[in-house]
């Protein structure tokens, strides 16, 4: 990618901001909302359904959605999720403070705030890349700078506030997160307005989904960008379905050095979003996600090897970090490359095939663990992290993401991309 010049633009540090304080809420939610559930029942079904019910929206919806961002005005999808998650939250306060909650009331909380997050967060991918001028240097400052603070806010602040703030009572969470849903809309409403990107040729909504599903499948690229969340996902929450419970048996720890060894992790993510451009500049983009993956299913391995709590810690910063670089370069490179106009589906599908893989990651790792050892999943998520790396090696080398930047540069300058027609559209390499 290019070097590292330029500046960010104004509304840059509102976005910055408006997604910082979102992310507080999220981890106040993320946090109260098993909690509240708790307090209901100990069915682990039905908190299981709570769980899940966030999910689902990306399973279901999750093409359609990237579709209909693609038709929209970005920054008002946005500032208008966030305005109606807000007024959601209204609901379960109510019901928690006059004593009428359930676990119904709660799943279908959580399934439209999944709902409103898929319409919200596939709409800041779009937006982010036209705020930048598809920057391909910018795109990698972004996104490390909101990669880094969603994990601040939402992996450090928010779980121990949503703790703390659901002992005052049980609308005070929910409540707590609404406020910070309608602060973020307020902001995101003051950002500048962006072309919307016009479609060449008017479509059904099912023929531009498949379009934007069909473009990541024929572009190899765009195709590695995806299977590596994708199979990182099945590894990870192989990892995640028994790491209680490894922790516990194999390596002796107590509830709170549990929540020490995961605060280890996102210590981790914070400082690999941070290096993540240096990385790329130094290595080159494809390079970089090369190393990342091996730098994962080296750190998996080393987990699953250890037999004390201090190289287990170390094993899953070192794991953090890959995961925090990889979740800069990827999708910064993706916003680079993608045409305006296929943004929305884009995102949307690559999104939707990593929420996919992870159910299958948790019953892997449920069922090598009941069939052979507590260390078996953790063994197989790291060959299958490290068999990624070749996959890495070939679909996103060098060559190719160097290949596929000079495909999507302006042609004729900055107005033709601004117009919402694809300036440099290539066709996609067909795998």
């Amino acid at each position: 990618m290019s070097a590292d010049t330029g500046k960010l633009p104004s509304g840059f540090g509102r976005l910055w901001t408006a997604q910082t304080v979102s992310s507080l809420g999220d981890g106040v939610s993320h946090a109260a909302l098993p909690l509240l559930a708790l307090t209901l029942t100990r069915d682990p079904m039905a908190l299981a359904v709570v769980t899940a019910a966030g999910t689902l929206p990306w399973l279901l919806f999750g093409v359609l959605g990237g579709a209909l961002v693609d038709r929209w005005d970005r920054r008002r999808t946005m500032w208008g999720m966030d305005a109606a998650r807000a007024a959601l939250l209204s609901t379960p306060a109510a019901a928690a403070a006059f004593d009428a909650l359930s676990i119904p009331v709660l799943a279908a909380v959580a399934f439209l705030l999944g709902l409103g997050g898929l319409f919200f967060d596939t709409a800041a991918t779009a937006y982010l890349p036209d705020l930048l001028g598809r920057d391909p240097a910018l795109l990698e400052r972004a996104n490390s700078r909101l990669r880094g603070a969603q994990t601040a806010m939402s992996g450090f602040a928010g779980p121990p506030a949503g703790s703390a703030l659901l002992a005052l009572g049980r609308a005070v969470p929910l409540l707590a997160d609404a406020v910070s849903f309608m602060l973020s809309a307020l902001l995101v409403r003051s950002l500048p307005a962006v072309p919307r990107p016009v479609p060449r040729i008017r479509e059904s909504l099912l023929r531009q989904a498949r379009a934007g599903a069909s473009y990541v499948f024929r572009d190899r690229v765009l195709l590695g960008l995806a299977l590596r969340p994708a199979v990182g996902n099945v590894a990870f929450l192989a990892v995640e379905t028994v790491l209680a419970l490894f922790a516990h048996d194999r390596l002796g720890i107590d509830t709170y050095g549990f929540g020490l060894l995961l605060a280890a992790e996102a210590t981790g993510g914070m400082l690999g979003a941070g290096v993540a451009s240096h990385l790329g500049r130094r290595l080159g983009t494809g390079t970089a996600l090369t190393c990342t993956a091996a730098v994962e299913g080296l750190a998996v391995l080393g987990l699953a090897a250890a037999s004390n709590p201090y190289p287990a810690g170390l094993a899953l910063t070192v794991c953090g970090a890959g995961m925090g670089a990889t979740m800069v370069l990827g999708p910064s490179l993706r916003q680079a490359i993608v045409p305006a106009h296929l943004m929305g589906r884009v995102a949307s599908t690559s999104r939707m095939l990593a929420m996919c893989a992870a159910p299958v990651g948790a019953f892997l790792g449920g069922w090598l663990a009941t069939a052979y050892d507590i260390r078996t999943p953790l063994y197989a998520a790291a060959v299958l992290l490290l068999a990624m790396t070749a996959v890495t090696a070939s679909m996103t080398s060098n060559r190719r993401v160097e290949a596929a930047l000079r495909a999507a540069a302006p042609v004729d300058g900055p107005d033709q991309r601004a117009s919402g027609v694809p300036a440099g559209e290539r066709a996609p390499d067909v795998v």
